[in-house]
């Protein structure tokens, strides 16, 4: 997927990735927002007196993703976020009065109280919650601007990296200081997790790659999004050839056949177990074929599996997946 616009079209009762497919081949035909949007996005200024931030009532304007600018409060209350990272705003201390729910995630009891508002997102759930803001992870203008007459709407790129996503996250929702101790602690805690697996085997340039079935025995290469974000991190795996190829061309993965598994399989495969039984069922047969058992990652035992929904990209899963890594890749 092309990084920028985009629209979100799947239902989300099916995976994670099932969003980032479907979503991917319904993309907005609006100018790509890319790096200089992510920036942009943290332009504000504020519209009132020069009051503290934390008064209520006190609002200013904020450039969003998509470069709408919008008057929204300076302390959000009442906050929907409708998108794949529910996880960042958790890790701010912020719980959503309304979310995209998303059965089996790390997060799922911290957000039980929380109104599902489907998807698409639906305006009569939205305007029942009495949002002060509402934070949508799509590019779709049509179903902006029906959800911007309930409240204050803002568009977020829930595929930047999830640095950026927390600064963003933290101007927005008036937690800057959190967001700065998180990515201080994450980044400490992912050097210390990379240094105890280079400690217990992970040789340097090792490589490593991930894939995915998807209903209807379809297979895909993730790269720029979800798991691989930490895999390719510093001081992590690097992508094969065939991955980087991907990664340049800003796609955050990529569906391929059986018969170039080799092509893009890495010294390392770690491969996100599917919700669906169909694709559960395509993941067994894939896994029994001789083309996979003949690669030399699969024979050297040097294959991890992952829930694909609870290896998600968001800060909760991060600390999550901190945590499994070393407890499957070290033997």
């Amino acid at each position: 997927m092309k990084k920028g616009i985009r629209n979100t079209a799947v239902l989300f009762t099916i995976t994670w990735l099932s969003i980032l497919l479907l979503a991917c081949g319904n993309q907005a035909t609006t100018p790509a927002a890319g790096a200089e949007d992510s920036k942009a996005a943290t332009d504000t200024t504020e519209t009132t007196t020069a009051a503290e931030e934390t008064n209520e009532g006190e609002t200013r304007v904020f450039k969003d993703w998509t470069g709408h600018e919008v008057e929204v409060p300076v302390n959000p209350k009442r906050v929907i976020y409708h998108g794949e990272v529910t996880g960042d705003l958790l890790a701010l201390g912020v719980v959503p009065v309304g979310i995209l729910r998303q059965d089996g995630t790390v997060y799922y009891d911290q957000v039980a109280q929380a109104e599902d508002v489907g998807f698409p997102i639906s305006v009569e759930k939205a305007l029942a919650l009495n949002p002060d803001l509402i934070i949508f992870s799509n590019s779709d203008e049509t179903q902006y601007d029906q959800i911007a007459k309930v409240a204050p709407t803002v568009t977020f790129d829930s595929f930047g990296s999830i640095e950026d996503r927390m600064r963003i996250l933290g101007d927005l929702l008036n937690k800057k200081q959190e967001a700065e101790d998180w990515i201080t602690n994450h980044q400490k805690a992912t050097e210390e997790m990379w240094k105890q697996l280079h400690e217990n085997g992970l040789k340097e340039g090792e490589t490593a790659s991930v894939f995915t079935m998807y209903p209807g025995n379809r297979l895909f290469v993730m790269a720029g999004a979800g798991l691989p974000q930490l895999l390719y991190g510093k001081d992590g795996l690097k992508p094969t050839a065939e991955i980087q190829k991907v990664l340049d061309e800003d796609m955050g993965f990529v569906e391929i056949s059986t018969e170039k598994l080799s092509e893009f399989a890495g010294d390392r495969i770690f491969i996100l177990d599917p919700v669906t039984d169909d694709a559960k069922q395509s993941t067994k047969e894939l896994l029994d074929s001789s083309i996979w058992k003949n690669l030399p990652a699969v024979k050297e035992g040097k294959v991890y599996r992952f829930n694909i929904v609870k290896a998600s990209s968001d800060a909760l899963s991060r600390e999550w997946l901190l945590q499994e890594l070393p407890k499957q890749m070290i033997q």
